[in-house]
């Protein structure tokens, strides 16, 4: 990706994948016109970022306090005006310690559901004004992430057909429920002109992914970002790895 959408707005960037799809977009040959970044708790890094780089905007809130959502949709909205919100990425995610069967509890199963499910169909939901307002700016009739999107980021494990490693129960029912609201979502918004699709970033070297993940954060988010990229009306609905290559469901 040389040019970016003009506007975008990614959830969970205090670090990781979230940090570093954050200083790529900027770092493109054509930035983002608005790139809003959300947190918890600020790091150093987001708050250098932003002190460099006045088209970033950051966003202090919680994905699952939904009563946020409200006063988050109309400060974008009232940054972006009648243009509407380009892409939307639902990066944010939790990945319970106690993942095998004997560990699991109710109570992580909930917040992983939470995070990785809930928040990201209302908060998607919360957006879709703004999201429809891109999608009817004159342009090509294609889908695309430059005209509107939606982006859930999942995994490979949430993949039922995939699952020969077991465990891990909160994360993988979590993200395959959020495959399911996708999937629901890309047909509910068949005729609105908005791309809908999950991705999986891939086994990447941060704190959720753990020491012994495959690649970088720098790797993932660049093939990510080609892979956004190309995304089409072929790709609606669609569950891709990070290479842009499809996953079973």
């Amino acid at each position: 990706m040389k040019v970016s959408p003009k506007s975008v707005f990614i959830t969970g960037c205090n670090r990781g994948i979230g940090l570093e799809l954050v200083k790529q977009f900027l770092s493109l040959e054509t930035p983002p016109k608005n790139l809003f970044a959300t947190f918890r708790k600020v790091s150093d890094e987001l708050k250098d970022l932003d002190a460099k780089n006045p088209n970033l905007h950051l966003v202090q809130m919680d994905v699952i306090d939904h009563n946020s959502y409200p006063e988050v949709v109309k400060k974008v909205g009232d940054i972006v005006g009648d243009e509407g919100l380009n892409l939307l990425i639902n990066n944010a995610g939790l990945l319970p310690t106690n993942r095998d069967l004997a560990s699991v509890t109710p109570e992580a199963m909930r917040d992983a559901f939470e995070v990785n499910c809930i928040a990201p169909l209302f908060l998607t939901r919360a957006f879709l004004p703004l999201l429809e307002k891109s999608a009817g700016q004159p342009s090509s009739s294609d889908r695309s992430v430059h005209r509107s999107a939606i982006i859930q980021m999942s995994t490979a494990v949430a993949s039922i057909a995939e699952n020969t490693g077991g465990s891990t129960y909160a994360y993988r029912c979590s993200k395959s429920a959020l495959n399911q609201c996708m999937k629901s979502m890309s047909v509910d918004l068949s005729n609105k002109g908005i791309l809908v699709m999950a991705m999986h970033p891939g086994w990447v070297l941060t704190d959720m992914g753990g020491p012994n993940a495959q690649i970088s954060t720098e790797t993932c988010v660049t093939g990510m970002l080609d892979t956004l990229d190309q995304l089409g009306d072929k790709d609606h609905g669609a569950f891709l790895r990070y290479n842009n290559t499809p996953i079973q469901w």
